[in-house]
């Protein structure tokens, strides 16, 4: 029986998974498996995907359905429920059941270079994976704070335009979670003031196409830390194979 997994979202046109597994079931000599795309305009036709297609076993979520596909799930892990966002379902005896492996890719990724004085951090964003961010962000005892184009007092969400010197020193972490930066539109970013950037900040971007976003040359030329988004892609990545194969 050939196993089916695959990744929804809209559109899809640079799919990072797609590449990543058939890369892994190629050189893993992985014969029993494949990974497709789903682009479906609307969340309302996962229903019609999982019925048309039998050996569907598990779906990585990407936006703008990972909160859209709650709804639909019969269980979700203790990230989900509190996060409210999914990136990955384990389709098991007709019951969908979701997880967040966002926070796994990110916190691996972010503990290569964390250094004891990254002691505050700056959100950018406040979607899914800013959600998944904050979790990490939580877990570590690192206090944060949200930006966004439409802040709120409701939510510990501030505007750009309040970014201070003395506020990327308190919060010396900047994470954009939005898609400013990604390829074709390489030459816009978070409109931070990187001109108070130093060595003391580490940037980290989760855009990983192009590899050094507008976002992180700015930061590299201040003498920051910088981090792109491919190895919490892979750790994500790799996190979902293991929750698919789990019995």
């Amino acid at each position: 029986m050939m196993r089916i997994f695959g990744l929804i979202g809209f559109p899809l046109s640079h799919s990072f998974s797609k590449k990543y597994f058939d890369q892994k079931f190629a050189s893993e000599q992985i014969t029993d498996a494949n990974f497709f795309l789903y682009p479906i305009p609307k969340i309302e036709e996962v229903v019609n995907l999982i019925q048309s297609t039998p050996n569907l076993q598990g779906l990585a979520i990407t936006i703008p359905y990972k909160k859209q596909i709650i709804p639909y799930l019969n269980k979700v892990s203790p990230e989900v429920q509190q996060i409210q966002a999914c990136n990955c379902v384990h389709i098991k005896q007709g019951e969908l059941i979701g997880y967040n492996t966002d926070v796994v890719g990110f916190k691996k990724s972010l503990l290569q270079q964390l250094q004891p004085h990254h002691n505050g951090a700056l959100i950018l964003g406040t979607g899914g994976a800013a959600a998944a961010v904050a979790f990490v962000f939580n877990e570590l005892k690192i206090p944060f704070q949200f930006v966004s184009r439409k802040p709120s007092s409701q939510n510990n969400c501030m505007a750009y335009s309040q970014i201070t010197e003395a506020l990327l020193l308190q919060f010396p972490i900047v994470v954009n979670t939005t898609p400013l930066g990604t390829f074709p539109d390489v030459n816009t970013c978070p409109p931070i003031p990187c001109e108070f950037l130093s060595e003391k900040n580490y940037l980290f971007d989760l855009v990983y196409n192009p590899a050094e976003t507008l976002f992180l040359k700015k930061g590299r030329e201040k003498g920051c830390v910088v981090q792109n988004g491919y190895d919490m892609l892979v750790g994500q990545a790799e996190a979902n194979w293991e929750i698919w194969n789990a019995q």
